[in-house]
């Protein structure tokens, strides 16, 4: 993987044996916590796939190589977490929030995570018009993970605790937004 081209495309249904692999990364399942037997991966990620569940679910790709994940979903859509979140910051009307992964390795530490989150915000506010923000809570411990959120634009605008992704670790959580600017 040479240069910066960045692109990203739907998940599919083939893609699926690739995602359990990357959920099954060490650094990747340190995060993420996930059953990767196909079943699982199947019935977490396939109504996605269908259609029938509101998140929507994309690869990052490098010239066409797949490294990482990313997904988008409106908060109300799951008003469970609508309400935990709200609790520790402003939810705002339309909200969205987004999850990544870099699955590949030696995609790692070299700015695509960064890379991938800016593009997918800027295509996902630009393809719903009635989105103006995006929410993303990340583990205090996720030092990377923030710190991408944050070369990406995003900054930090709230701190509180949230169930974890992975039981291992605290609550404590660091929510960081971006907001999208509109010309008067």
């Amino acid at each position: 993987m040479s240069g910066p081209l960045l692109s990203l495309r739907p998940l599919q249904r083939l893609d699926l044996p690739l995602l359990a692999t990357w959920l099954a990364e060490p650094l990747v399942a340190r995060w993420w916590n996930h059953d990767t037997s196909s079943e699982a991966v199947e019935r977490d990620f396939g109504p996605s796939i269908d259609g029938t569940d509101a998140t929507e679910m994309f690869l990052g790709c490098q010239q066409h190589r797949p490294f990482g994940f990313i997904q988008r979903y409106a908060i109300a859509a799951y008003p469970e977490y609508a309400e935990e979140l709200s609790a520790v910051c402003v939810v705002p009307l339309g909200a969205l929030s987004v999850d990544y992964f870099i699955g590949e390795p030696d995609a790692r530490g070299r700015g695509l995570g960064s890379l991938m989150i800016a593009t997918f915000v800027a295509d996902s506010l630009a393809a719903i018009p009635d989105a103006h923000h995006v929410i993303v809570p990340v583990s205090t411990a996720n030092h990377a993970s923030w710190r991408a959120l944050e070369r990406a634009g995003f900054r930090r605008i709230a701190e509180g605790r949230l169930e974890p992704d992975n039981t291992v670790d605290s609550r404590d959580h660091f929510i960081y937004g971006f907001e999208r600017h509109t010309s008067s």
